[in-house]
């Protein structure tokens, strides 16, 4: 899926139908999520109950079905996350009712494009009406019959919509002949394996002293006053500013690291325990690896490039050139080896994952099942079977970067796959 997102104009009278149904939807994923609880019901019994709603409240009805059952569907999308376990086997908390919702979600009626696609009409009993889209893309390029939902989201009092798009995004570059092995840091956002860096940006640390002020403003407005919403709006547009400075860096970045090699190779670390460390969780925070990490699977998967995670354990204590294992604090930073090797920590890092990597991908291509052969057949001991577990797990991510922060939509595009290694790369 490739999702569009535009800037909506709207009036006072537009701003407080939008958030009228986005209380309906609200309404309904909670009453849906209190269904479950009481009767175990299945996903298609919480779509029933939408009718039923709209029949027993009025002001459920004069939303458009197919939202309602967007509604639902939010819900029973929670509820498989508790239910089923991802792929590590862990299960997430069991779904509560939401407080806060920001969204409200169309499919394929209730909503009308201008000749020209630069206006919106939202046709329900609500009374949204005609809105002027602002934006970069150009919506008469796609097909109408490519939109499957459109999305009114609010953040920090602003609204946009979003257009979901059955569309595979595929670009064909020249190859490179290049490889690279990123080592991520704090110091340098992160360090190849020839030396070259990139400085960490630190968008929250500029941006802390003007977010610290809002903040104490906010603390000091009279709860359920203007004002104190007033200031909570301004607190909120400081926080979206670093949030979108974060994603653009990051995306920019990924982007001319895929378009400027053949294979990129970094750490899949795991943020969630390095944050543990009190001394340097927001700096990690700031620094946002993940996000580069994802926009990097992304990208690898629209320009038809491998991208492979390593385990990042050791790839600064052993040596790239001997493999010796040269153990070292956090505080330093050069590598010195016995066999004579002195070099950046970091770039010896880099070294040493592009070289699991190279590895890996090797095995890889070994082990792949020819055509017509079982799977099953993959080795199940050994390098071998190393390397297929991370084909398997580790080499693409199923999340689109640009879906909303609500985290309750389906994934926005599907896998794709790994372009054959060539031999010179293998070597």
């Amino acid at each position: 899926m490739l999702i569009l997102e535009y800037k909506l104009i709207v009036s006072e009278l537009q701003a407080t139908a939008i958030g009228e149904a986005i209380k309906v939807v609200q309404f309904i994923r909670n009453k849906a999520v209190r269904l479950w609880m009481d009767t175990h019901a299945k996903p298609y019994d919480l779509n029933r109950y939408c009718a039923v709603l709209a029949r027993e409240y009025p002001f459920a009805d004069l939303l458009n079905s197919q939202a309602r059952q967007a509604a639902a569907e939010r819900a029973a999308y929670a509820i498989s996350r508790y239910l089923k376990p991802d792929k590590t086997g862990k299960r997430l908390k069991k779904p509560k009712f939401q407080k806060n919702n920001r969204s409200v979600e169309y499919k394929t009626t209730g909503w009308k494009l201008s000749e020209d696609r630069k206006r919106i009409t939202f046709t329900d009993g609500l009374g949204i009406g005609k809105m002027k889209m602002l934006g970069t893309r150009d919506l008469c390029a796609y097909d109408l019959e490519k939109i499957k939902r459109v999305r009114i989201v609010r953040r920090a009092d602003m609204f946009f919509v979003q257009f979901c798009l059955d569309i595979n995004r595929s670009e064909v570059t020249e190859p490179t002949g290049k490889t690279v092995g990123l080592d991520m840091g704090l110091k340098s956002f992160y360090t190849d394996d020839v030396g070259n860096s990139v400085p960490c940006p630190q968008f929250l640390r500029k941006a802390e002293k003007g977010l610290k002020r809002a903040q104490r403003q906010l603390s000091k407005k009279q709860k359920g006053s203007q004002n104190r919403r007033k200031a909570g709006v301004k607190a909120s547009r400081r926080h979206l500013k670093v949030q979108r400075q974060r994603k653009d860096f990051a995306c920019k970045l990924a982007r001319c690291v895929m378009m400027s090699n053949d294979i990129v190779a970094l750490e899949d670390l795991q943020v969630k325990n390095l944050v543990k460390n009190r001394h340097l969780s927001k700096s990690i925070h700031d620094a946002a690896w993940s996000q580069f990490a994802q926009w990097l699977l992304y990208y690898g998967k629209v320009f038809g490039k491998p991208v492979v995670k390593v385990p990042p354990q050791y790839t600064s204590q052993d040596c790239s050139a001997c493999g010796r294992r040269v153990k070292k604090a956090l505080s330093e930073r050069t590598h010195v080896c016995p066999c004579g090797l002195i070099l950046d920590r970091d770039e010896n890092g880099a070294r040493n994952i592009l070289r699991l990597a190279l590895a890996i991908l090797a095995v890889l291509n070994e082990i792949l099942p020819a055509e017509g052969k079982d799977l099953g057949s993959a080795p199940t001991q050994g390098p071998a079977a190393t390397a297929e577990r991370t084909r398997r797990d580790v080499q693409f991510d199923e999340t689109y970067p640009g879906a909303p922060e609500n985290g309750e939509g389906s994934p926005s595009e599907t896998p794709g796959e790994m372009a054959p290694l060539l031999p010179a790369q293998a070597g």
